[in-house]
């Protein structure tokens, strides 16, 4: 199970540890891929390309991105996860990456809860 909290201004988030350092994810319902990650953990991740990707943002802009595939560290293991790289130092999680987890956000008590679904078929 992951915890997290709300934040002041409602953004739900995590605490990842990725190479020995913690980093902040933020929860994005309105993401339905796996990752965004910041361009700085490119070599740490060792990321294996897998092609182009055209992504729908807000206010119905589309982009091209690079995606690559990386053994990332979640929930006490490492999984397969599809990931872009961005410039800046925010991690954004899709709903993708949760589709084996029941994500609660309680915004009163400002708390995440990401646990993971038993008897999936």
């Amino acid at each position: 199970m992951i915890y997290g909290t709300v934040s002041d201004i409602g953004v739900p988030t995590i605490i990842l540890r990725i190479a020995g350092q913690e980093w902040s994810a933020t929860i994005d319902t309105g993401f339905n891929g796996d990752l965004e990650l910041p361009e700085v953990l490119r070599n740490v991740l060792d990321p294996q390309y897998v092609g182009r990707v055209t992504s729908s943002l807000a206010g119905g802009q589309t982009i091209e991105e690079d995606v690559y595939l990386v053994d990332f560290p979640f929930d006490s293991q490492i999984i397969q996860a599809r990931a872009t790289f961005v410039v800046g130092g925010d991690i954004l999680i899709g709903t993708r990456l949760l589709q084996e987890y029941r994500l609660q956000i309680d915004f009163v008590r400002r708390t995440v809860v990401l646990e993971k679904a038993t008897g999936l078929t």
